[in-house]
C-alpha cells in the first residue's frame, strides 16, 4: 500500500521566494521567472486556460470510442510492453464491468514503478478502441491514500497553460496542480481582499481569498462560476481605474481655450466644395464643443474606411491655425503622410496656413531650416512620421497634436509628442472599427466620436471571391478595366513570420505578372525600397503612368488614387479580416465602381467563413466584431494597442456586462477619492500603483 508523506504546515508567507516549495529547484525557479512568477502568491494567479469536469463516472462496459470519460478501476496487472516501433507501459484496471488498457507511450520506465496490484484508481481520457478499449496517456489518481484528495480526476480539474520549457522541467498541468495544492495547504494565505464589504455586498463579488482557491480546486460548477466572475471583474477593474483616474488627471490640466466663429469654419467649407455628411458635422460640433473650453481635448474619431476622417482632422487644424497655434500630424508611414500633404494643400489653398512635411530621409541643410521654421512659428501645420517627435523637434504653440492611425504609436512615442506643447489638445484618428465593448474597455479615458456614414459620392465596392481555376477570368477583367482608362492594384501578403519569403514570393509574382500583362505598365511596390523609389512610384501610379500596381501590405493604408478601381488579393485567408477591409478601402476612391476580387487559395472551414464575411458586407463595424470573435481579443488587439496591460483571465468578446459592471464601481471610486489615499482604498492604491505604475502619466492617454 502506498503511504503519502504528511507534509509539515510551514509558516512562510504566500510572498516568500518559490524555493520554500517542495520540488522547486533552481531550473524550475528560473523558468517559472521567465514567466513572472517570483513567489508563491503570483502561481495563484497563474489561471487555468481551462477546467474539465470529472465529476461523473463510467462503468467499463458503457464505454463509447471517441467520449471523455473518467473510470473508477482497479489496478489488474502491468508492465512494459514491446512494439515494432518502441517500448510502452501498459496497465491493466478493471471495475467488475469490465476491463480496459491504460498506454503510456512516454516515461514508460518511470511508469512501471509507480503501480502495484489492487491499487485502486480514478482514471481520466478519451476512449479509443484497438483490439479491445484503450486510453492513452489518461490522468490518473491513486485513491487508497486516506490524507490526499485526487489531484488529476474525481472533480474539476484545472488544465493550465504549458510550452516546451514547463513541460521539460515536469510543469505541465499534472505537476502545476502538486504544487498550487501544496501552496494553498500549507502557506500562510492571509487575506487578499482589497474591496469594503460594501462594494462586495453590491455588486454580490464571491470572497477573493476563496476565488483564488477555487479558481484551481473547485468541489462543483457553480463554485467555478462564481469565482472566475470574481477574478475576471477584478481585472476589469483595475484596468478601468486606471482609465478613470487618467481622466481625471487629464481634466485637472489646463487646455487651451480657442475661439470658435462660424464665419470662419465657412472659408475652408468653400474650398472642400462637397456636402459633409452629418456624421462629419456632428463630430466637429463635439470637437469645437471641446476647443472652446479650457481643457485638454482627448477624443478618438472612430470611422471606417473612406468615411471622411481626415476631412474633420483638416477642419479643426485649420481652426487651431486661426488662433494662431500649430499642429501636429503624426502618421505611422511616409506615404500616408505625403497624402496627407496633398489633401491640406488641396483644401487650405489660398487659406495663408503654411504645410511642412517632416521625414526622416530630409537633407541636413533642408532638415535645420525646417526645424528652425517650426521654432519660430512659421509653419502652421507639421505633418511628419517618426521624425517629429525627435528631440530636436521644437514648436513655438503646439495647440493639437493629430494622431492618424493611433493604434500604431507606442506610448513613449505619443508622450514625447505630447511634451512638445504647453498641455495641447489630442485628436485621435482609427480606421479600424472597434467592437462596443472594446471601445469601452480600452478607451473609456477618451471622448469617442463616431463617423458612421460614408459620403453620398463614393460607390459601393463589389467584393468577390475565386479560387486559383478562376484566375484567367480575373486577369481578363482587368485588361478591359485598364482599357477603359482604369487601374488595377495586385497585393501579396507580407506577413512578419515569414517575411524574406513572401517578399520573394512577391517577386516572383511581379515577374509572372509582367508576362501575363505583357503590354501593360507594371511596376512594383514594397517596404524595402528606399523612400526615393517608393515615391516615383507612387507619383507615376497618381498621375495613372502605371497600370497595374504589384504591391505587399503597404498600401494598406496611404494611397488614394480614385482612378485605382480594381483590387486583386492573393492568398487572401492569409490576412485578417480586417486587414481585408482596409485593403478593399483603397480602391474605389472616386466616382468610379471598385471591384475587390479575393483569391482563396488554402481553403477549410474557417477560412471559407471568413471569406463569405467579406462578399457578404462592408460595414467596418460588423467585419472588426466578426474579426475579433474568429481570431481573439489577444491577435486582434496585440496589432491595436502598443503597451496596454495584458489581461490573464479577462475576456473582452465575451465580458461586457462584467466590464460595465467594474467600470462603474472604479468611476465611483475615483470620483470620491481621486488619489485613492483614504484608508478603505488602502489595498486598492498598493494594488494599483504597483501593477499599473507605467501607465499612469497623463501623457501616457494618447
Amino acid at each position: 500500500m502506498h503511504k503519502s508523506p504528511k507534509t509539515q504546515s510551514k509558516k512562510y508567507s504566500i510572498k516568500s521566494n518559490l524555493i520554500s516549495i517542495n520540488n522547486i529547484g533552481s531550473k524550475k525557479i528560473q523558468i517559472f521567472k521567465s514567466l513572472g512568477i517570483e513567489t508563491p502568491l503570483d502561481l495563484l494567479y497563474f489561471f487555468p486556460r481551462k477546467h474539465v469536469d470529472r465529476t461523473s463516472f463510467t462503468k467499463i462496459k458503457n464505454l463509447k470510442k471517441g467520449e471523455l470519460v473518467s473510470i473508477i478501476a482497479s489496478v489488474e496487472a502491468f508492465g512494459l510492453r514491446r512494439s515494432k516501433k518502441r517500448n510502452f507501459f501498459e496497465l491493466i484496471i478493471s471495475d467488475k464491468s469490465g476491463i480496459i488498457k491504460c498506454i503510456w507511450f512516454n516515461g514508460s520506465n518511470y511508469m512501471n514503478k509507480i503501480f502495484s496490484i489492487g491499487d485502486k484508481l480514478i482514471v481520466s481520457g478519451k476512449v479509443d478502441f484497438f483490439r479491445g478499449y484503450q486510453i492513452i496517456h489518461p490522468e490518473y489518481d491513486i485513491i487508497n491514500l486516506q490524507d490526499m484528495e485526487p489531484l488529476n480526476s474525481g472533480g474539476i480539474i484545472p488544465i493550465y497553460p504549458s510550452n516546451e520549457l514547463l513541460k521539460k522541467v515536469g510543469l505541465e498541468s499534472r505537476g502545476l496542480r502538486k504544487i498550487i495544492r501544496e501552496i494553498l495547504l500549507n502557506y500562510n494565505f492571509e487575506d487578499q481582499e482589497f474591496f469594503e464589504k460594501k462594494i462586495i455586498n453590491k455588486e454580490n463579488l464571491y470572497p477573493l481569498n476563496l476565488a483564488l482557491k477555487n479558481i484551481h480546486f473547485s468541489k462543483d460548477l457553480d463554485e467555478l462560476k462564481k469565482s472566475i466572475f470574481r477574478l475576471k471583474f477584478n481585472e476589469h477593474f483595475y484596468i478601468q481605474l486606471l482609465m478613470a483616474y487618467r481622466k481625471v488627471k487629464l481634466k485637472k490640466l489646463r487646455g487651451k481655450e480657442f475661439s470658435y466663429k462660424k464665419s470662419l469654419i465657412s472659408q475652408i467649407l468653400k474650398n472642400i466644395k462637397f456636402e459633409l455628411t452629418n456624421a462629419q458635422k456632428r463630430t466637429l460640433k463635439e470637437i469645437f464643443n471641446d476647443m472652446i473650453k479650457a481643457k485638454v481635448m482627448n477624443r478618438l474619431i472612430q470611422g471606417d474606411v473612406g468615411s471622411g476622417k481626415t476631412i474633420v482632422a483638416i477642419i479643426s487644424s485649420y481652426l487651431v491655425v486661426k488662433n494662431k497655434s500649430q499642429v501636429a500630424i503624426m502618421v505611422p508611414t511616409e506615404i500616408l503622410a505625403r497624402q496627407h500633404l496633398s489633401q491640406l494643400l488641396k483644401y487650405l489653398k489660398n487659406l495663408n496656413v503654411s504645410v511642412e512635411l517632416l521625414v526622416g530621409n530630409l537633407k541636413k541643410k533642408n532638415r535645420v531650416s525646417l526645424l528652425d521654421d517650426i521654432k519660430n512659428g512659421k509653419i502652421d501645420i507639421v505633418i511628419g512620421t517618426h521624425a517629429i517627435f525627435q528631440e530636436d523637434v521644437i514648436f513655438k504653440n503646439l495647440g493639437l497634436i493629430v494622431i492618424d492611425e493611433q493604434q500604431r504609436f507606442g506610448v513613449s512615442q505619443r508622450d514625447k509628442l505630447f511634451k512638445k506643447g504647453n498641455n495641447p489638445d489630442i485628436l485621435s484618428m482609427t480606421a479600424t472599427p472597434i467592437p462596443r465593448s472594446l471601445a469601452i474597455a480600452y478607451h473609456s479615458d477618451m471622448d469617442i466620436s463616431l463617423i458612421d456614414e460614408k459620403p453620398n459620392f463614393q460607390k459601393k465596392i463589389i467584393t468577390k471571391v475565386i479560387s486559383n481555376n478562376q484566375i484567367n477570368k480575373v486577369y481578363d477583367f482587368i485588361k478591359n478595366k485598364i482599357k477603359n482608362g482604369e487601374q488595377c492594384i495586385i497585393v501579396f501578403p507580407l506577413i512578419n513570420e515569414s517575411e524574406k519569403l513572401d517578399l520573394k514570393a512577391a517577386i516572383i509574382g511581379f515577374e509572372e505578372l509582367k508576362k501575363i500583362f505583357n503590354n501593360l505598365k507594371v511596376e512594383l511596390l514594397h517596404g524595402k525600397m528606399n523612400q526615393s523609389e517608393k515615391e516615383t512610384i507612387m507619383n507615376d501610379f497618381s498621375n495613372n503612368k502605371i497600370n497595374i500596381l504589384v504591391s505587399t501590405t503597404v498600401i494598406e493604408v496611404g494611397i488614394d488614387v480614385p482612378n485605382a478601381t480594381v483590387m486583386l488579393i492573393e492568398n487572401s485567408e492569409r490576412f485578417g479580416l480586417s486587414q481585408l477591409h482596409q485593403l478593399r478601402g483603397r480602391i474605389g476612391r472616386g466616382s468610379k465602381e471598385g471591384y475587390c476580387i479575393l483569391n482563396h487559395t488554402n481553403r477549410n472551414e474557417n477560412s471559407i467563413k471568413r471569406m463569405e464575411i467579406m462578399e457578404s458586407t462592408d460595414d467596418g463595424f460588423k467585419i472588426s466584431d466578426y474579426d475579433l470573435k474568429l481570431r481573439g481579443p489577444g491577435e486582434f488587439y496585440g496589432e491595436m494597442q502598443h503597451g496596454f496591460p495584458k489581461m490573464k483571465i479577462g475576456d473582452i468578446i465575451n465580458d461586457l456586462e462584467i466590464i460595465k459592471k467594474a467600470k462603474q464601481v472604479a468611476s465611483e471610486l475615483i470620483s470620491n477619492d481621486p488619489e485613492l489615499k483614504l484608508r478603505k482604498n488602502k489595498k486598492i492604491r498598493a494594488n494599483f500603483f504597483k501593477e499599473f505604475k507605467n501607465y499612469m502619466k497623463v501623457e501616457n492617454i494618447l
